[in-house]
């Protein structure tokens, strides 16, 4: 029985009959039950899907049971270790077969034997090698200085290499600290965008749910095609700016061609100055050759015999200019000596050296062959009263000295440049993928959005009240707002 509390209601049931007063109250408990009072059997979750756009029929994605297993096999590792057994097999069997030919080959059939050379190539070793062959004051002094200018050399690399080291990487510090400062503004560009394209989007489906529903935005928001305009400005300015860099390539690559072939006219005309000292050099060679043979004798001395047979060499002479040289000398072994060097200049090339060949009996022979710079300081310390020798030294020791320093300077500036390029066209890579990246986040957007309004428009064919679709709308324009893909990830 409802108990009745509002004095308006005891008012009328005091003139009220009491047929009239038992109506009046079934009336009421009819309207409250029917209401507000809910049987458990009308108990369900309608408005909940409603409210997060739940449909009846969504399927799971067909990708998801599919059963994709890597094939795991024992072939590959199975078919390495038998290739590998068989290989020593087979070299096992070569053994044996060439140990068993070996008994009864013919002497004069089998190979030679090989010659052991102890090659001899680093200075440092030869001038201990030396030492240790013929300990005087000479060889051991040559030996301390070559060591001690091995050892200025290493430190110097050492601290050189250190500098060049530091110098770089403080160089690729400035260039990552540019780098990061273009990043800050290419990532807000991205972010922006992606709050633009929320807000585009929120704009455009709550005035497309207002065609269904009975209210108008107090407000829209700029619509998507302010954000393609910019982004076409974006692009064209940057298109600009690849013109602008491209042809500074285009320019830099055609002043390098020009600088290398102005360089080139430069050295041919050095060389062609050059061929003059040449001549006045071989002229003055001729002139020693003819002074030797005024004053020579019949019994020449064995030293203007070598002087002459070195200036032949270098100037070249052929057979009949020796000849021709030689004809006021009276000397018996004149003959000889013109055939024996005519013959050494016309040879193309020279017989090795019996100290370089070795010999056939199987013990070492050692032999020196330096190309290295300190092998000049150790033949200027054994005579150091050769000015060649000196000059030598000091040219190689130089040469090599500002080759290296020039190696290294030339090696840090293009590490560096070629960071800062990289560095640059990583920004570059970046400013470019933003407008992929602002496209990959709209249409993950509309995936997750488009569902749901499938679903909306899908009750809206159903006839569902505006009130309930104005539910769906809400969350629907939350969703956008809040939902996946998020801004900040």
């Amino acid at each position: 029985m409802i108990k009745i509390h509002d004095a308006e209601t005891v008012r009328q049931q005091r003139n009220m009959t009491n047929s009239q007063k038992r109506t009046t109250v079934e009336t009421k408990e009819g309207f409250l039950v029917d209401n507000y009072i809910k049987n458990d059997d009308s108990v369900n979750l309608n408005e909940t899907m409603d409210s997060l756009i739940i449909s009846k029929n969504t399927m799971m994605p067909e990708r998801l049971y599919e059963n994709d297993k890597a094939k795991k096999s024992l072939l590959p590792i199975s078919a390495i270790a038998l290739g590998v057994m068989s290989a020593v097999a087979g070299i096992a069997g070569l053994v044996h077969h060439s140990s068993k030919v070996n008994l009864t080959m013919d002497a004069l059939k089998r190979v030679p034997p090989t010659v052991r050379n102890v090659a001899i190539n680093e200075e440092t070793i030869q001038a201990l090698y030396r030492i240790v062959e013929c300990p005087n004051y000479k060889t051991i002094q040559a030996g301390v200085g070559v060591f001690a200018l091995t050892a200025m050399a290493f430190m110097g690399k050492t601290f050189f290499d250190g500098f060049k080291e530091v110098w770089v990487k403080k160089r690729e510090a400035d260039i990552q600290k540019n780098l990061q400062e273009k990043l800050i503004d290419i990532e807000t560009q991205s972010f922006g965008g992606k709050i633009q394209i929320t807000r585009s989007m929120l704009s455009q489906k709550a005035i497309e749910l207002n065609r269904y529903l009975n209210y108008e935005p107090d407000k829209h928001v700029r619509t998507s095609e302010t954000f393609k305009s910019l982004m076409f400005k974006g692009n064209k300015s940057r298109k600009n700016k690849d013109d602008k860099l491209n042809l500074t390539y285009f320019l830099a690559g055609l002043g390098t061609l020009a600088g290398i072939v102005g360089l080139g006219f430069l050295s041919l005309k050095l060389l062609t100055k050059s061929k003059g000292h040449l001549e006045k050099f071989v002229k003055d060679a001729k002139t020693e050759i003819s002074n030797i043979v005024k004053k020579s004798t019949d019994k020449s001395q064995k030293q203007d015999i070598v002087n002459l047979e070195n200036l032949f060499k270098t100037v070249e002479a052929s057979e009949e200019e020796i000849r021709e040289t030689l004809k006021p000398m009276n000397w018996d072994k004149k003959e000889e000596f013109i055939k024996r060097i005519s013959k050494e200049i016309g040879k193309s090339t020279v017989d090795a050296n019996v100290y370089c060949g070795g010999g056939k009996t199987p013990k070492p022979a050692f032999y020196s062959h330096v190309n290295d710079y300190r092998a000049f300081l150790y033949n200027y310390l054994l005579d150091t009263n050769n000015a060649q020798f000196k000059a030598l030294f000091l040219g190689t020791t130089g040469l090599t000295a500002f080759g290296y320093g020039g190696k290294l300077l030339g090696d840090a500036i293009k590490e560096v440049q070629v960071k800062k390029y990289n560095a640059d066209t990583e920004a570059e890579l970046q400013q470019r993928l933003v407008s992929t990246e602002l496209k990959n986040f709209k249409s993950k957007k509309d995936a997750a959005i488009q569902p749901l309004m499938d679903e909306f428009y899908k009750q809206v064919r159903a006839g569902k009240p505006k009130e309930e679709l104005k539910v769906m709308a809400d969350n629907i324009l939350l969703e956008i707002k809040n939902g996946p893909p998020y801004v900040y990830s």
